[in-house]
């Protein structure tokens, strides 16, 4: 979580302007992954076989013709900045305790100049292919949270698919290396095709899905949330994050009445949604974390679940109130603002479940072993 506020905060303060945006123009980073291809043909059944590299392939070239349009959203929305342009986990480490970014690419502007969310990529794939997929969940979570770039994960497929077959190429150029040991050479080939294998699956389509969250303050929803997002890979959305970015104020900065106004709160329903059914479009699953104490806001969910034929879950987590109380007053260090005197009002005007709604609804007592109920149930979603 420290690393993805970091890269965050570096993505928020680096410069960019229209020279630099020029670097998101779709001819330049097609010809850059072209290029790539290029230079991988000659490890075809050595590091790759043929299958991965056509299918690989076969996937960039129909995301530059099918959604040209991201492009030119990403630049407008100004996420073409000056990078750090190879942050992948070898150029990462913790030094006198503070997590530190080196070895910049500072030789090629086509490097360090690119989409944000190719950075990111480069992260979220080097730790899901060392077997951290936990590690790459929280990572991404916690980036979009604080830059609220969720709109940024309609490119993400591409760029993890092409910082993975980056990494395969520069591990199957060691091959070409005459004075390396055959020993040397079988442990490139084997990590090589480790790479080359994950762009492969990258480029496989998927079956998203939209699970909300729902109970009181203090329920545990988002507890809950975060230790699923990670079983499952999911990508998580908090309504406390999108209400304080709607409103264009830090997360960390406890909002004023009117950040939780009837119209405010209604925006960000409605956009929480809109951003829910986005990421569920692009094969993601997606975890809607907000009470969701109204009957209206959940049947909007259910119309989009039908409507692009997606399933749907609501998770309603609960525990006795004495139990909310004290958790809420323990609570520190959160971006949410409830306190435990909202707990009478939620309870008044939270609206119960209808019968239509009794289909969808997993019931989670956080208040007794919560984890081994979602560990069950998790596995019919992977």
């Amino acid at each position: 979580r420290d690393l993805a506020k970091i890269v965050a905060n570096f993505h928020d303060q680096t410069p960019s302007n229209e020279y630099i945006t020029s670097f998101g123009n779709i001819e330049i980073i097609k010809k850059s992954i072209e290029h790539n291809y290029q230079l991988t043909e000659s490890y075809i059944e050595i590091a790759q076989t043929q299958e991965q590299y056509q299918e690989t392939k076969s996937f960039t070239d129909r995301f530059f013709v099918e959604k040209e349009e991201l492009f030119l959203a990403r630049k407008k929305k100004n996420k073409i900045k000056e990078c750090h342009g190879d942050l992948h986990l070898k150029n990462i480490c913790l030094w006198n305790n503070q997590i530190q970014l080196f070895d910049r690419i500072e030789f090629n502007e086509e490097f360090r100049f690119i989409d944000t969310m190719s950075e990111i990529a480069f992260t979220v794939m080097d730790l899901e292919a060392r077997g951290r997929r936990d590690l790459s969940n929280i990572f991404l979570n916690t980036y979009l949270e604080y830059t609220g770039d969720w709109s940024g994960l309609t490119v993400l497929p591409l760029y993890l698919t092409r910082q993975a077959y980056v990494r395969a190429k520069v591990t199957s150029m060691l091959l070409d290396d005459p004075n390396i040991s055959s020993q040397e050479k079988q442990a490139a080939i084997q990590t090589a095709s480790h790479y080359y294998r994950l762009a492969w699956q990258y480029t496989k389509p998927s079956q998203g899905c939209i699970i909300l969250m729902s109970g009181l303050s203090g329920s545990g929803k988002t507890t809950v949330a975060n230790y699923l997002a990670q079983l499952i890979n999911a990508i998580q959305i908090r309504s406390d994050a999108v209400r304080k970015h709607l409103a264009k104020i830090p997360l960390t900065e406890t909002g004023t009445a009117d950040l939780y106004s009837p119209q405010r709160t209604e925006q960000t329903y409605k956009h929480l949604l809109e951003l829910g059914e986005m990421v569920c479009d692009q094969g993601f699953k997606v975890i809607l974390d907000a009470k969701f104490d109204r009957s209206y806001w959940r049947e909007q969910a259910i119309k989009i679940a039908h409507k692009n034929q997606i399933p749907l879950y609501i998770l309603h987590c609960h525990a006795p109130l004495d139990k909310l109380r004290d958790r809420l007053d323990q609570r520190q260090g959160d971006i949410s603002d409830a306190t435990a005197n909202l707990l009478h009002q939620q309870q008044a005007t939270a609206e119960p479940f209808n019968n239509r709604e009794q289909s969808y609804i997993i019931s989670v007592d956080t208040s007794t072993d919560w984890q081994t109920q979602i560990d069950l149930w998790s596995k019919s979603l992977n």
